[in-house]
């Protein structure tokens, strides 16, 4: 191996070792990636590059989209809609056994649709949903598994924060991507619904009746959700406007339809704008660290030499594919789901181009892969955001309520794996 090879070695040993010391990722990312460039090329060029990487991250208009989809995903929260969604799914599914539990999963995934953040997902139906199945005797296996399971489609289902961050490390459209998660996210929510008739039919409560009339008075409170996916997907399918723009008016649309409905006053709306700030700075701290360390990775050359390797293999594309999902997936142990693909994507990234597999499809693969590390232990951030608010609920109970679902995914996997024109089907039509 050459000096470089060795250099790239101990840049990761340091990278690994200061998150083991939970030291916060961009900051690791940052100070590896500056120290080693400086190893390779001095000092004064890897200052240069520290100075002009922050300023030209957070002036990028392409990921300005970021900041607007968080920001509508708050004030969606604070308007009270994701409630909306779990007392129009319960209407509905209510009736059925085991219909909270649909009802929540359908719930998940539309407040996914105007959040694009799966923490954010399984928050938010912890406070909502599990109080609901709790009183209908549903066991905190079953009713956590469902939450943390159903919270994954926050990244999956348009817009997704993790898909807008891939787009931009890979330089792929982001309406392609955020288009191409339509149909994997409809058939994950239809595979989660069945999960839970195939893994806890005998533990479901019988379901409650429910009027036409209440059914339909339900519909009433869904339809700024419906209004918003249409504006911002339909949007950017139709090619009226781009995913930053969208974005944008997302963000507008949701706040005025929170005042217009009383829903937002003017401390609320502060304390959005709050929570938005803190929540984008801590996505663009990871990006400008990513930014940092992939000079590093480009000055080393660490993603061609990894890209000669895993071809000169000569495994063939797909098993070669197998092997870095099952890459993704260990890392999904120990990492967050954006971190992940900040970190993986890059050095991988040139591998799916020479195998000759989409980038657009590659994109959904991911994601749906890095969804596992969500629900998988021992860093499963769904997982501890829901025993952060209920702490009588042991780690140990959700783990085990998430593991029909983890199967589920896999299974997921594997059909898109096997099946790309499923994927491909609505972003080629655009």
């Amino acid at each position: 191996m050459t000096s470089l090879d060795w250099i790239a070695i101990g840049g990761f040993v340091a990278l690994f070792a200061m998150l083991a010391f939970r030291v916060p990722i961009g900051v690791a990312m940052s100070l590896v990636g500056v120290g080693g460039f400086a190893v390779v090329a001095g000092w004064k060029p890897a200052l240069n590059q520290l100075a002009i990487s922050p300023l030209r991250t957070i002036t990028d208009y392409n990921l300005s989209l970021i900041p607007m989809f968080v920001l509508m995903g708050v004030f969606a929260t604070h308007s009270g809609m994701s409630r909306e969604l779990f007392r129009a799914g319960q209407a509905w599914l209510g009736q059925l056994r085991g219909g909270l539990a649909l009802a929540t999963i359908s719930a998940c995934a539309g407040f996914a649709a105007i959040s694009g953040s799966s923490v954010a997902t399984a928050a938010t139906m912890s406070n909502v949903a599990l109080p609901e199945m709790r009183r209908f005797g549903y066991s905190d296996k079953l009713a956590t598994g469902v939450i943390a399971g159903g919270g994954t489609l926050g990244i999956l289902i348009p817009p997704s924060v993790v898909l807008a961050i891939y787009g931009y490390i890979t330089e792929q459209d982001v309406g392609k991507l955020f288009i191409a998660g339509i149909i994997p996210g409809l058939v994950a929510v239809l595979m989660y619904m069945a999960c839970v008739y195939v893994a806890y039919w005998k533990h479901l409560p019988p379901g409650a009746k429910v009027s036409g009339s209440e059914r339909l008075q339900s519909l009433k409170g869904i339809w700024a959700v419906a209004l918003l996916f249409i504006a911002i997907i339909g949007g950017i399918y139709a090619g009226v406007v781009t995913p930053t723009e969208a974005a944008a008016a997302g963000a507008f649309l949701t706040a005025l339809i929170g005042i217009l409905r009383g829903r937002l006053n003017t401390r609320r709306i502060m304390e959005s704008l709050v929570e938005a700030l803190t929540t984008s700075v801590a996505i663009y701290t990871i990006l400008i660290g990513a930014m940092l360390f992939n000079y590093f990775l480009v000055i080393t050359q660490t993603p061609q030499k990894i890209a000669a390797f895993l071809v000169h293999l000569d495994l063939g594309p797909y098993p070669t594919l197998w092997l870095i999902l099952g890459f993704f997936l260990l890392m999904g142990c120990i990492l967050d789901a954006m971190a992940m693909v900040i970190l993986l994507v890059p050095i991988v990234f040139p591998v799916i181009t020479q195998l000759g597999f989409d980038p657009i499809w590659f994109g959904i693969i991911v994601v749906m892969t890095v969804e596992l590390g969500l629900i998988t232990p021992p860093i499963g951030m769904n997982v501890f955001v829901i025993n952060s608010i209920n702490k009588d609920v042991s780690l140990v109970t959700i783990f085990k309520g998430i593991i029909p679902f983890v199967i589920t995914d896999l299974l997921r996997l594997i059909l898109f794996v096997a099946f790309p024109a499923i994927v491909m089907f609505l972003p080629n039509s655009m």
